[in-house]
């Protein structure tokens, strides 16, 4: 028997755990796709356990966590409405939908055996009545060692509970014990060995009403038999294991050329490509001649309201969730409706993103306490300046989710590249066309410069026609050319 306590109370374990692919709108962002309908696979029943340890096996490399509030049957349920659905269930528990990314390959999504280990589904401590809870007002937290790394809820789901129970008895009983993994929201990440894993699920409107903290210790375990599929990983499954966007991610190398390169370059060559708003306005950088060149990670600002404040405001918010994650490399791109008449940040929360490795902070909103905020060296974009807090204007909202920030749409893994004429977004698949267009701009107009400063006339000149291409291309090695102009690209060179 395990020590969970769905086992302690009906003194078996569950007959079938059944998990939802993906059902919060945070970890529909970060996946960037929202399913029309839930989908589901299995875990085992002998993946069942309580709080105590689980063991990544050696060799291999990525043992991922994803807190979820855990359902459990409590009456059996067949062919139920949605609406009658949550009478069906018995109790409410937190869970930890544990998983060996190293073997999803070898499964292909039915994650038979990267989530079906054994103790790969903590569930407890405690049970909550499903009775004293509104299925719409639960939430679920999740701490990696000590530090919150997911906060998230009933509020914040692509599917109702009662849809789930609903869905799934259309076609099977659901029996009392059974359980129903709910989803995990943005934040899942990986546990390495000697590291602490702990999920409560709670009511959001009486705390007092918890399962408490389910904990898990990650301990390094023997190395699996080598029969069978070997553990295998590459960068990409890294990055979906970390949490990271699964796009392509520019290269150090990449991050410098584009680093080197104009804003207004990059933004004429976003215009040829039919990307003509993708600039983020009214942003200027706290301290002129500061660049930035980052992935975007995202944070929305709704207008204040006292109810919504009330709500979402305080404590551990989405503001603070996002500045205590953004990574090395990452730019906290906020959405504050161009409202400068509030701060978005201030000085300790710019201290923490710097110390955490941010490339920078964009928002179409203010910066409170300017001085200091310059004084920390992490490159900052804003539309102003204002002593207020954010509670004068704005509500943080929700984290990793497409927002609109200057009248640009940013997706989280979007590039972000800003200096002194302002910032524009990239799409992460056109990054390395568009850098290389840009350079070999910039190459042209150098050479445009050099005629320019030795006398000769921009007639002609700027932009080259056929006389002038051919000196250009003259002095200048095939490889490193400008793609001939079409006549509009002609008229967007002259203009500027």
């Amino acid at each position: 028997m395990g020590n969970d306590p769905i086992t302690a109370l009906l003194g078996h374990r569950p007959g079938k755990v059944i998990a939802v692919h993906l059902n919060y709108a945070s970890r529909a962002a970060q996946r960037g796709r929202t399913p029309a309908h839930p989908s589901y696979f299995l875990k085992t029943a002998s993946s069942v356990t309580g709080p105590g340890t689980v063991a990544r096996p050696e060799g291999t490399e990525l043992l991922g966590f994803e807190g979820e509030i855990a359902l459990v049957v409590g009456t059996a349920a067949r062919d139920v409405p949605p609406d009658r659905a949550w009478a069906h269930v018995g109790w409410v528990t937190a869970a930890d939908d544990l998983g060996l990314h190293d073997l999803r390959y070898a499964d292909r999504g039915g994650n038979v055996r990267s989530k079906g280990g054994d103790g790969f589904t903590p569930l407890g401590p405690d049970l909550i009545p499903a009775e004293r809870l509104d299925p719409e007002r639960i939430g679920i937290r999740t701490w990696l060692d000590g530090a919150l790394v997911q906060d998230d809820g009933g509020p914040g789901l692509i599917f109702p509970f009662g849809l789930l129970v609903a869905d799934l008895s259309r076609l099977m009983t659901l029996e009392p014990g059974d359980v129903v993994l709910t989803g995990t929201p943005a934040g899942a990440s990986v546990a390495r060995p000697g590291q602490r894993v702990e999920v409560e699920a709670f009511s959001l409107d009486d705390p007092a009403l918890t399962s408490g903290r389910l904990a898990t210790d990650v301990t390094a375990g023997p190395a699996l038999a080598p029969w069978g599929h070997p553990p295998r990983v590459d960068d990409a499954q890294r990055a979906d294991a970390w949490g990271r966007v699964p796009e392509p991610v520019p290269t150090p190398e990449v991050r410098e050329r584009l680093a080197a390169v104009a804003v207004a370059t990059l933004s004429v060559q976003l215009r040829r490509r039919g990307l003509d708003e993708v600039s983020i306005d009214g942003v200027r950088p706290l301290v002129p001649g500061r660049r930035l060149v980052g992935l975007a990670r995202t944070l929305r600002f709704v207008p204040y309201r006292k109810d919504l404040f009330a709500e979402r405001g305080g404590g551990f918010n989405a503001q603070k969730r996002a500045f205590d994650t953004v990574g090395p490399g990452e730019v906290l791109v906020m959405e504050a409706r161009g409202d400068a008449s509030a701060g978005t940040l201030g000085d300790i929360l710019a201290l923490r993103a710097e110390v955490r490795g941010a490339a920078g902070v964009i928002t179409d909103g203010a910066v409170r306490d300017a001085a200091a905020v310059a004084s920390t060296g992490l490159p900052v974009f804003c539309a102003g300046h204002h002593p207020a807090v954010l509670g004068r204007r704005h509500v943080p909202w929700e984290t990793d989710t497409v927002i609109a920030c200057g009248g640009a749409a940013v997706r989280p893994g979007d590039v972000v590249v800003a200096d002194d004429d302002g910032a524009v977004v990239i799409p992460p698949g056109l990054v390395g066309e568009v850098l290389e267009a840009a350079e070999a701009q910039e190459r042209e107009e150098e050479f445009i410069a050099g005629m320019v400063r030795r006398g000769e006339s921009v007639n002609g000149l700027y932009p080259l026609n056929t006389r002038w291409r051919q000196r250009y291309e003259a002095q200048v090695p095939d490889e490193e050319q400008a793609p001939d102009e079409a006549p509009d690209q002609a008229q967007d060179l002259e203009a500027d």
